[in-house]
């Protein structure tokens, strides 16, 4: 959990909202999603939930000029796991893996017209309209990560 918090502040400006032993609740004044982190095994969580892994997670973030935001995460040793590409469906990406294993992957939807498609983007260093995440991620991420 620490690891995943350092991380997250370090390389895509989130602030520590809240933080107690095995919890911290992340946030950026241009987000529109907090990220929870729990050490896994807490016993906030469910009996059935506490040694669960943040496996099959993609944590998506909607940026605006994904290039530049690879070269300054590159340029400051960020461990780009996927490189820099696009899919023909016009998603243009690239993905982080933080030390827990939670994959994050910035986004910038681009059309053949060139207009950005998706609701709200994020800049990755605190200016901007809303984070964009992807459908279904609702209001928040809780991830139970090893406190390693």
């Amino acid at each position: 959990m620490t690891a995943s918090q350092e991380f997250l502040t370090t390389h895509l400006g989130y602030q520590v909202a809240m933080a107690a032993d095995g919890f911290a609740s992340l946030t950026r004044d241009d987000a529109a999603v907090d990220i929870v982190l729990l050490r896994q095994g807490t016993e906030v969580l469910p009996a059935e939930q506490r040694d669960q892994r943040a496996g099959g997670l993609i944590l998506a973030l909607t940026v605006s000029d994904l290039a530049a935001h690879e070269a300054r995460l590159r340029a400051a040793g960020a461990p780009i796991t996927m490189p820099l590409r696009e899919e023909p469906w016009g998603e243009r990406l690239f993905q982080l893996t933080d030390p827990n294993g939670v994959v994050i992957q910035l986004v910038e939807w681009v059309t053949p017209s060139g207009d950005e498609a998706g609701a709200g983007t994020w800049d990755g260093n605190g200016a901007g309209d809303e984070a964009g995440a992807e459908a279904g991620t609702g209001a928040g991420v809780d991830a139970g990560v090893d406190a390693s």
